[in-house]
């Protein structure tokens, strides 16, 4: 399986957690759900989860896991959030200091994980709708993009919107929207559409985040806000350290991608 695009969820995270697969997870698993990880000593945690209510669109949170605790119960009980990610990144006082596949040495009692939802998980939808997911076919990262939009702040925590593109075709960007609105859970539809500049980015071949992937003649960007935003909220508010995964590379859950969509 060279993109383990057919193994089950526990059979993604056993290759993950056993060095076979670190590289992002987009097509991984298909039709079950992938996360963003953020972990935070407990003193930090509830600041950050009055963050992600007052940010749903950006960070809708899937599960959050008791202090000390490392096996999100509500979506994937037997896994280990400190091994199951084939990339984490570590952010001291807003610095990357360094990125890893393992954080069993980091974890402390006091940490607690919030699982945050993927637009990966509408990806599958978007391809049952006929629109390809170019950077699934450019086998690349998702590209991503820090924003001039800024975020509703929460104690320490402040920061812009991250957002994370798509070209689409012309005819089919009414279809995508209306896709991926039926994904409220995992970011839902786009924040904008066509005009990059009106939200601060002005290459979008240099992302901040993972690769640049082509746009073709008739097609447009949309952006859609993304999990990476905690990343960027860090760098910005400083905190003494959060422990995230690294921009693409998710945490794959046991749950279905159908379970988050509304009719």
């Amino acid at each position: 399986m060279d993109t383990f695009a057919d193994a089950s969820p526990a059979e993604a995270r056993q290759f993950i957690r056993e060095g076979k697969w670190v590289r992002p997870t987009s097509g991984v698993s298909s039709g079950f759900t992938q996360a963003n990880l953020v972990v935070l000593p407990k003193e930090s945690a509830f600041e950050f989860l009055l963050f992600c209510h007052r940010n749903p669109k950006a960070c809708p949170v899937l599960d959050v896991t008791e202090p000390g605790l490392f096996a999100p119960s509500a979506v994937a009980p037997d896994a280990d959030l400190r091994t199951d990610i084939p990339k984490y990144r570590i952010y001291r006082n807003g610095v990357l200091e360094e990125e890893r596949t393992d954080i069993t040495d980091l974890w402390r009692d006091d940490m607690v994980g919030f699982l945050i939802g993927c637009s990966f998980t509408f990806e599958q939808a978007l391809i049952r709708n006929d629109i390809p997911i170019r950077n699934i076919e450019e086998q690349c990262n998702v590209p991503m993009y820090i924003t001039n939009r800024q975020c509703v702040r929460a104690g320490k925590f402040d920061g812009p919107l991250v957002v994370s593109m798509r070209p689409i075709q012309d005819k089919d960007v009414v279809r995508a929207v209306q896709v991926t609105s039926r994904f409220p859970s995992v970011h839902g539809s786009p924040v904008q559409i066509g005009s990059p500049h009106s939200i601060g980015i002005r290459d979008l071949d240099n992302p901040d985040f993972g690769d640049a992937v082509t746009v073709k003649e008739g097609e447009v960007p949309v952006f859609w806000a993304c999990g990476v935003t905690p990343q960027a909220v860090a760098m910005n508010s400083k905190p003494k350290m959060v422990i995230t995964h690294a921009p693409g590379h998710m945490f794959i859950t046991d749950l279905k991608d159908e379970q988050f969509s509304v009719l």
